[in-house]
């Protein structure tokens, strides 16, 4: 007689299967800062990687640790699903973000700036000026810098100024007595954020070459003395402070909500200090005295060596003229069903049309809004815009149907963040011309990219529709890769005129035939999906998952993964930036492998399929698996129905799969490991494998 052994189901929401989501947004600027090292990258665009990674650094201080910052000050005992408490995520992210902070001056110093001298382009110290250099830029200082510098020497009278976020300051101690015999020893200087950062050195035989540039820094460093008349500068010491930058509008409180952002807005540049970088060079008793002035600790102290505004460098990409230390620059391809119609509607109506950008055009999107606003049998045009970008081609098409008498609705999210002046300034310009302007829905940002049009076709009214998983953008439509779907299938439009209906008007939520919706449908919907795999796999069916995303944090989705993993299912992820789940855990993740892609373009595009015994499932998304996007946004997942389309959108997914030259793949302790070719594989990359077949 046997005796049966009870065994545990194991608990998903041990914390211990949770990777802290802090914590892995810095392992992804790590990713991104590894590109700067890969000499297979050209060397102008490494420089550009290194810039990123820190513009990428400062958007993690000025949101996400201002946000554990409060946390800790708020309720210091909550703990996430990691198990961490804001005061020990601190501590880690110090740690970490110190580690990262001495990578890229290590690699801007010691790589770089050699590399890039090699191919003379040069960053001349002041140590190394020629005569004829000194002469410059003692002018250049004189003529274009001094007149609009303020120098404030600190006393009872000139408190210590308010310190601009993320502006380049200076902290100079001094010796002597001005005219009215004052002196305090220290005096701040703020660099006006209008100057550049790099100054290129004119191009002739006594100045030096067409690429040589000096640190503005380095010119204030050297002439600023000048500013001191009859006293004696003993020390200018570089310093910058990163702020809180989110902020907070009270959606319960407020009754207008564009008044309430642009009061928030206006606050932005001198939120609560989160971090303060000082020249290392600095001594202890000025850096001291800073932190004091700020009211920080040593923790949140990272002293420096280099330009403390880093990524302001990125000016050098746009002045030196070397396309051979850039990528190649390359035409995106148009689909043959467009190019040979110019009447995009008739196009349209074949058949479903897929673009995927930025190896396909984005001008498709462009010129679908263009044609809608000059076609007199289009009575109406619906948008949604969360970034739109500057003097905007598809704005331009909107305010010239609006102009022409046709319904008009755009609606644009204010609170999109870091976006949020152009926003307003896009409402008042949309609204002047008679557009109807909305701000979605208080509480849910509307994150959803959704343009519907409707024609009149005869007797009939069809509308047409372009749904997207990137924003309306035409310069990051360029640099994101995202898929845009045109069709006029009828239940699609519904969906999307419903959703409209409730973007800009009150009632109850309506059924939707084939999108799913955030705040409502969309995370049962994709949970319900993940289930039903885990049944075929039990049933001893063929299983398999394929999510494309930029974040993974949610838990519940987390967890669902899991019992898919446990179940045998085979799931693969493809998770650029942030993944709070930890694959190869036995028992619980053995069937889950993670990837993240870095490369020449921004992997952008949120897909989610499902085998589904055979009868495959494609979703296009704006939406990532975290708690905003499920339960606080707006978003909506597409389908992709057309049986070429959507194996268009696999075969691309298959490459990823199988990328062996801008994959890493994520470990079970929350680290990320490059993917080598192996000996006998052929070497792929995936967004150039895309791009030829596109162009092809």
């Amino acid at each position: 007689m046997t005796t049966s052994v009870t065994v545990e189901p194991i608990n998903l929401k041990t914390p211990d299967f949770y990777i802290n989501r802090d914590l892995s947004l810095l392992e992804f600027n790590k990713r991104v800062l590894a590109q700067a090292l890969d000499e297979n990258v050209p060397l102008l665009e490494r420089l550009n990687y290194l810039c990123i990674s820190c513009s990428n650094l400062d958007e993690f201080f000025e949101v996400r640790v201002a946000s554990i910052i409060e946390m800790a000050t708020i309720d210091p005992k909550a703990v996430g699903s990691d198990g961490l408490t804001p005061c020990e995520q601190l501590e880690k992210i110090s740690i970490h973000a110190r580690q990262l902070v001495d990578e890229q001056y290590q690699v801007l110093n010691e790589v770089l700036i050699p590399k890039l001298a090699e191919e003379n382009i040069r960053f001349i110290r002041r140590s190394d000026w020629t005569e004829a250099q000194h002469k410059w830029l003692t002018n250049y200082f004189n003529e274009q810098l001094m007149p609009i510098l303020t120098p404030v020497g600190l006393d009872s009278a000139h408190p210590f100024p308010r310190i601009l976020n993320k502006s380049l300051n200076f902290i100079i101690s001094l010796t002597g007595k001005d005219a009215f015999g004052r002196n305090s020893g220290r005096a701040v200087l703020q660099a006006p954020r209008g100057l550049p950062r790099v100054v290129q050195l004119p191009a002739n035989e006594t100045l030096g070459g067409v690429s040589d540039f000096v640190f503005l820094s380095s010119i204030i460093h050297a002439f600023v003395s000048e500013l001191f008349n009859g006293m004696t500068v003993k020390g200018c010491y570089q310093f910058r402070v990163t702020r809180n930058s989110d902020f907070y509008v009270d959606d319960d409180a407020i009754d207008d909500l564009l008044l309430a952002v642009e009061g928030e807005l206006a606050m932005r540049n001198y939120g609560d200090e989160v971090r303060l970088e000082v020249d290392s060079a600095c001594p202890d008793e000025t850096v001291n005295f800073l932190l004091d002035r700020f009211e920080m600790n040593r923790e949140r102290l990272f002293l420096i060596d280099g330009p403390v505004n880093l990524n302001r460098i990125q000016e050098v990409n746009a002045l030196v003229d070397r396309p051979d230390l850039k990528f190649s620059p390359f035409k995106p391809s148009t689909p043959a069903a467009l190019a040979r119609n110019k009447d995009i509607f008739a196009a349209i109506k074949r058949h479903d049309i897929l673009l995927h950008h930025p190896f396909e055009s984005f001008s498709p999107v462009v010129e679908f809004i263009r044609q809608a606003a000059a076609a007199p049998d289009v009575l109406a045009i619906k948008q949604t815009l969360y970034r739109a970008g500057a003097d905007s081609p598809i704005v331009a098409a909107l305010i010239k149907a609006a102009r022409a008498g046709k319904e008009v609705t755009v609606v644009i999210e204010l609170r999109a963040r870091f976006d949020e002046k152009a926003n307003i300034d896009l409402a008042a310009k949309l609204q002047e011309a008679a557009v109807h302007v909305v701000y979605g829905v208080v509480g849910y940002k509307t994150h959803a990219k959704m343009c519907l049009v409707l024609k009149r076709e005869g007797k009939e009214l069809r509308n047409y529709v372009h749904l997207g998983t990137g924003n309306y953008h035409t310069k990051t439509a360029q640099l994101y890769s995202d898929y845009g779907l045109f069709s006029c299938d009828k239940d699609l439009g519904e969906d999307v005129r419903r959703v409209f209906a409730q973007l800009t008007s009150l009632g109850k939520v309506t059924k939707l035939h084939k999108l799913l919706q955030s705040p409502f449908t969309l995370h049962k919907g994709l949970l319900e999906k993940i289930e039903r795999e885990i049944n075929h796999a039990k049933a001893g069916k063929p299983a398999k998952i394929i999510i494309k995303i930029n974040a993974l944090v949610e838990e519940q989705a987390i967890q669902a993964l899991y019992r898919a993993s446990q179940a045998g299912v085979e799931v693969k992820l493809i998770v650029r930036g942030v993944c709070c789940l930890r694959p190869n855990i036995e028992d619980v993740s053995e069937n889950i492998e993670v990837r993240s892609i870095i490369g020449r373009f921004l992997e952008h595009a949120r897909i989610y399929t499902f085998l589904n015994d055979g009868n495959q499932e494609v979703y296009a998304s704006s939406a990532d698996l975290m708690n905003r996007n499920m339960f606080r946004r707006v978003e909506v997942c597409f389908p992709i129905e057309s049986k070429r389309l959507s194996n268009r959108i696999l075969h691309d997914l298959e490459l990823y799969l199988k990328d062996n030259t801008q994959s890493w793949l994520l470990q079970s302790d929350g680290s990320y490991q490059r993917c080598v070719q192996a000996e006998n594989d052929a070497l792929v990359c995936a967004q150039t494998q895309i791009l030829q077949e596109l162009q092809a």
